[in-house]
């Protein structure tokens, strides 16, 4: 009964005081709404100023739908600057649309001489009725006949006045050109020593550590899959090409071209070694120094040591 009353009276404070249920729920209603406003009018300032944006991104649209940039209306400089990004491929298909911008000399002596960095035919009187984009598809030509039979594609180059006949120009062209297949290259300069001995002599090595300077060597002229005669060539080549770039370091270390060849076959060794998965106990660094001072006994062993470090943390020499 005492509990009764004294909630009729708790009752009757809070409504006299504004804090009865429904009241509470009027008020929290009413700041609802008041928020509700403040929101919206916040939103509607907000779609006031991004109601330029929308239009700006609707016109922008509405001009990139009328089609591309007609590359004959700006400036020459621009246009060849933004046609010498295409390929040879896309180049052509260009010149369907602009005729003049896409035929023009200069973009298809950049593509040439970009593929193929050396051509005895650069630096000629150019015949009449020359084009370099008429150069680029005989080039082009010429490379995949090479790829097929070398002999072919040298003779094919040549009877197009694009190479002489000479070693010296045809090393020089294989020495620019990334486009040869390199097995059929490999087989090329097997049979054409007069072009290997060439080819040779266009690396400089100079200031190069000996297995850095032998993987650039083996980048240009690949290496056999097996040891055999074509093998000792190439390392022989190479030896005595770095000791000519490196008269200093040679006189300095003590080493001689036949050292260097001593080293060379210790590198690729120890490649072999270490990066073949048939080879499950790996070479020692200490092992590697006692058989390669074994046999080059005037190298010190901090320089064999550094030779391991680099094999171990770089990798293959011919790979």
């Amino acid at each position: 009964m005492g509990q009764g009353l004294w909630r009729v009276a708790r009752n009757q404070q809070l409504q006299h005081q504004g804090y009865s249920g429904q009241g509470y729920l009027t008020r929290e209603h009413g700041r609802r709404i008041a928020s509700s406003n403040v929101s919206n009018t916040s939103h509607r300032k907000q779609t006031q100023g991004g109601i330029d944006i929308y239009h700006l991104l609707k016109t922008r649209k509405s001009k990139e739908q009328e089609g591309f940039i007609n590359l004959e209306m700006l400036p020459p400089e621009l246009s060849f600057t933004i046609l010498s990004y295409l390929n040879a491929t896309d180049l052509c298909l260009a010149s369907c649309v602009w005729q003049d911008l896409a035929n023009d000399e200069l973009l298809w002596q950049g593509l040439c001489k970009s593929t193929w960095g050396h051509c005895s035919i650069y630096n000629k009187n150019p015949p009449l009725g020359f084009s370099f984009r008429k150069l680029y598809m005989q080039l082009d030509e010429g490379s995949l006949t090479f790829n097929a039979n070398p002999d072919e594609g040298v003779n094919y180059f040549m009877s197009k006045g694009i190479l002489d006949d000479s070693p010296k120009e045809i090393a020089k062209f294989i020495f620019c050109t990334r486009t040869l297949n390199w097995k059929k290259l490999r087989i090329y300069l097997d049979e054409r020593r007069d072009v290997l001995d060439d080819l040779v002599t266009l690396h400089n090595f100079r200031n190069q550590f000996l297995p850095n300077a032998l993987r650039e060597f083996f980048r240009h002229i690949h290496a056999p899959e097996e040891r055999g005669e074509y093998l000792e060539t190439l390392i022989t080549k190479f030896s005595h090409r770095f000791c000519a770039c490196n008269p200093d370091l040679m006189r300095e270390l003590g080493l001689s071209p036949d050292a260097v060849y001593v080293l060379c076959y210790s590198l690729i060794l120890l490649s072999i070694d270490l990066t073949s998965p048939h080879v499950k106990n790996k070479m020692s660094k200490r092992e590697f120094i006692r058989n390669t001072r074994r046999a080059a006994q005037n190298i010190s062993e901090d320089f064999v040591g550094h030779l391991y470090d680099n094999i171990y943390l770089i990798g293959h020499v011919a790979a």
